[in-house]
């Protein structure tokens, strides 16, 4: 996952990017980039590490111009470590352009092969954002004509990225001399939206990867860029927008809900805080019609995300809700080898628990998902070392099985902890008395009911079902071999391994 911003202002954009990427800093950790343009010149600035650490006075004075492109970089592709993999890159042929990219190709390779063999064009590192960059000028240079670029060639190469490219993309770049280009992959499964604010008499434009960013910054959200549409901005404040997929269908990403937006946007005309409330509500009732048994003193959410559920299970169950764990926003990142003893040891350091609330409690704990598991099992002996008598584990998102291939680095299939497990297997692994998952129909439907025109989303973690209809067999275990955790070494792994609900916040 990444953040993603592209602007369009009549005053100086670095400022506006930089408070932007703030807010979308919980969409990447890794890295942080803001390419400004004047006139036809470029201006790029990116580095490693939080969006704060990377921007200095020094750099921002250099990033001069009204237009701008910044992305927040979570790898999902390619070396965590590697400066060239930063985004925005840049391409300097057809007339300059320089590319933010949320998502994963699941054919870089191929698409790789072509651009050297076919297009006459050198990818120089492993990043599929460099791909995607490279495949789209192409087409640009294959649709416009001779010096001027007119917006309906910008449309027909992005029509041309949808015929050749396949996965998840959200997009935003610039063309030197011309504007701001944003657009998204025809099923819809990463999130992307626009909005417009007033300047004296003239408006001014945002593109984000999620309202949050509209909100905080002053702009009145407009609507969510199609499956499949682009929009362009011109330099001039022109705004043109086209669909240029063939048969575009919407599946946006279940997840975004469960964990990796923020809880004050909106993704597709859906609340990310409204879902995670109806998620509480359905896990509540199914507690009531399997788990009765259960005898429940307390329930205590595992921070952050997972509070508007635990909130509503509460509620709904009719038992208190306390805070039981305190989270440490200051830890800095673990510079050592990534492993089980890192994992544990990080875990630790965030979270302590407040004995009291544990103390000859039987307590529900909630999170918003289980992934390897390392994480839950740290948290429950914890709660069993306060004191706790018995120990019930509620997830709001269902077991999480199969690889995501779109955008969110999880482990390996097989490091999955309900990979081949059953509940009662899961729950002896990670320590618990009885664990509760939610299922994927209460999880859709509970989605659904906040805006009924959307019916289907990306559900492959959970699911094994590839929306795409283009994830082959060899692929996924290509994607098996590079995220098996005895091939990783990058120093973001130390955080990136761990569970997902310690990352965010």
């Amino acid at each position: 996952m990444c953040g993603l911003l592209g602007a369009v202002a009549k005053s100086p954009v670095n400022q506006l990017l930089y408070d932007g990427l703030q807010v979308l800093q919980h969409r990447g950790q890794d890295a942080a980039g803001i390419v400004t343009a004047d006139g036809p010149s470029f201006h790029m600035h990116k580095g490693g590490g939080l969006v704060r650490d990377v921007f200095r006075t020094r750099n921002m004075r250099l990033l001069v111009g009204s237009v701008g492109i910044g992305h927040c970089r979570y790898p999902t592709a390619g070396s965590a470590s590697a400066f060239d993999e930063i985004q925005p890159m840049y391409v300097n042929s057809p007339f300059g352009i320089v590319l933010g990219h949320n998502g994963n190709l699941t054919n870089a390779q191929k698409l790789k092969v072509e651009l050297f063999r076919q297009d006459l064009r050198h990818v120089n590192t492993n990043s599929d954002s460099e791909v995607l960059l490279n495949v789209f000028a192409h087409e640009l240079q294959k649709s416009s004509a001779g010096v001027n670029l007119s917006t309906g060639a910008i449309f027909d190469a992005v029509s041309g990225v949808h015929q050749r490219v396949q996965g998840a993309y959200s997009v935003v770049a610039m063309i030197s001399g011309y504007g701001l280009l944003a657009f998204r992959d025809p099923f819809g499964i990463r999130p992307l939206v626009y909005g417009v604010r007033q300047k004296g008499s003239e408006k001014e434009y945002l593109v984000a990867s999620e309202t949050v960013a509209l909100d905080t910054l002053g702009f009145k959200y407009i609507r969510d860029i199609e499956p499949g549409e682009a929009l362009f901005i011109s330099n001039d404040g022109i705004v043109s927008e086209q669909q240029c997929a063939a048969s575009p269908v919407r599946y946006p990403c279940i997840f975004e809900y469960v964990y990796l937006a923020r809880p004050d946007s909106v993704i597709d005309g859906i609340s990310v805080h409204e879902t995670r409330m109806r998620m509480g509500e359905s896990l509540a009732r199914r507690i009531k019609a399997r788990f009765s048994e259960l005898k429940i003193d307390v329930v205590i959410p595992i921070p952050d995300s997972s509070r508007p559920s635990a909130m509503e299970m509460a509620d709904g169950l009719g038992v208190p809700y306390r805070e039981g764990f305190i989270k440490n926003r200051y830890i800095g990142r673990t510079f050592i080898m990534p492993g089980q003893e890192v994992r544990k040891k990080s875990v630790r350091q965030k979270l302590n628990a407040i004995g009291s609330e544990f103390k000859g409690k039987n307590v529900l704990l909630v999170d918003d998902s289980i992934v390897r598991g390392t994480t839950s099992r740290e948290i429950v002996q914890m709660a069993r070392d306060a004191g706790a008598t018995q120990v019930y584990f509620a997830s709001a998102a269902p077991p999480v099985r199969f690889p995501n291939v779109y955008g969110i680095d999880m482990p390996s299939s097989k490091e999955l902890i309900a990979h081949d497990r059953d509940e009662t297997e899961i729950a002896a692994e990670i320590g618990v008395d009885r664990i509760i998952y939610q299922t994927i129909e209460d999880l859709i439907a509970g989605c659904a009911s906040i805006n009924p025109k959307i019916t289907q989303f990306e559900t492959s973690c959970f699911t094994g079902d590839y929306v795409t209809g283009t994830v082959s067999t060899d692929y996924l275990n290509s994607v098996e071999g590079e995220r098996n955790d005895e091939k990783l070494s990058s120093v973001l792994q130390a955080t990136a391994d761990l569970d997902l609900d310690v990352i965010n916040g």
